[in-house]
Order: structure tokens, then sequence, then C-alpha cells
């Protein structure tokens, strides 16, 4: 199948994890190939969930999705992200979480038949697909040791120290959603900011939360 795609969505492909340095060569040859395939979902319709995906590596060209394990958010993915990596290389005959279209959303699909011919035609996607599952592997780390910490401002401190840094200290998120991703109810949300903020380690208006303290909310009992 020839994945054809705009200008704006190829230099999208060159800076996902997958294909970040590779070269247009390699580029083309995924999109020709027959295990490439496009699919375009609308808002609240499932891509993957635990008994009905695909063993393909999924990159998100527009639109986002939100994925999610037992009611939990665990996260939401943004045009240029991977999904789809549990499937490959297994055997296993269910999916780890569901991933649902929040808003309509197109996204590129590649074979695991065809990861494996991508390596072996260029060995930067080798690397590259290592150095992205290491990542997950530090991200999920991170989840395991925020639904460990120690009280509520713990797994607030926890999750924003995963996803925040100096360079960007700014989270925009909907106090539900983010309550969601925590595990907790709003009013414990609300008591974590309000505990943070007495300490002067975070600002929280609205949307938004600003961590103002780092070395602050490191050393903040966990």
């Amino acid at each position: 199948m020839d994945c054809s795609l705009p200008a704006r969505q190829l230099n999208l492909l060159t800076r996902c994890p997958l294909l970040a340095g590779c070269d247009r060569q390699t580029i083309d040859f995924a999109l020709s190939d027959a295990g490439c395939s496009m699919a375009d979902f609308e808002s609240g319709q499932i891509l993957y969930q635990p008994h009905s995906f695909s063993r393909s590596l999924g990159i998100l060209l527009s639109g986002s999705v939100r994925v999610t394990r037992d009611a939990l958010v665990i996260s939401v993915l943004s045009p240029g992200e991977l999904f789809g990596a549990a499937a490959l290389f297994n055997d296993r005959p269910d999916y780890a979480t569901t991933l649902t279209a929040a808003t309509p959303c197109r996204v590129l699909l590649l074979k695991q038949e065809l990861i494996g011919r991508l390596m072996d035609f260029d060995t930067r996607v080798r690397d590259n697909y290592i150095r992205y599952l290491s990542g997950r592997i530090r991200f999920l780390s991170s989840k395991v040791q925020s639904l460990a910490a120690a009280g509520v401002d713990g797994k607030l401190a926890r999750f924003l120290l995963s996803r925040l840094t100096p360079d960007q200290p700014n989270l925009v998120c909907p106090a539900t959603e983010l309550a969601q991703r925590l595990g907790i109810s709003r009013a414990s949300l609300y008591r974590a900011f309000e505990s943070l903020e007495e300490r002067g380690l975070i600002a929280h208006r609205g949307r938004r939360v600003e961590v103002i303290d780092f070395a602050g909310l490191e050393s903040y009992p966990l």
C-alpha cells in the first residue's frame, strides 16, 4: 500500500521516536511497504483495547489519543508519538491498555513484520526503537513510584517531576483529568495543591500548575 502523506505529516515522521534521524529513503521504504496502512478515527472511537488490537506500531499523525487502564488515564498522546509497542514481538493474546480517540485523529500503522524489515534496511530504526523502549521502561517505573508514593502530596509531587523540567515548568490539565491520572478524588487533589503551595513548591491557578522549586519538590517526602 502506498501511504502518501502531506508535507506536514512527512515532516512529523522525521521527528517521531522511530524514524528520527532517518533519511527520506527510509521513510519512503516504510510508506510504500504492504505492511503500512493509515486509519482515521472519530472522537470516542477505540483504537486498541485488551481483546481487539493490531500487532502494529502506530504513529499518531493528527489529533490526540487517551491511554487508559481500568478507567485510570495513564497518558494522552500527541501527534508524532508512538503506540502499540506492547503488541509487538510477543505472543500475548491481550493488550495492556485501552486507546481511545480523544479528538478526531489519523494514525499510521506499521505491522510487526515491517518494523523488522525497517530495522534491516536502516540500523538507525533499530537504535531508535531500543531507545524508545528504554524510555518507556523509565516512564513506567516512574508511574509505579508515583502510585507507591506515601500520601496524595507525594503522588502529585512525583507526577509533576516525571512530566516537567526547569525549562518547561508548566502543566495545563483539567483537575478532573489530573485526579483520574493520579487515581485520587478532586477533593484530595486540591488538598495536595494547597499543601505543596504552602511550602512554596508549586503555584496552581485554574488548569495550570507551575513548579516553582524543583529542588524542593525532589526532596519532598515521597
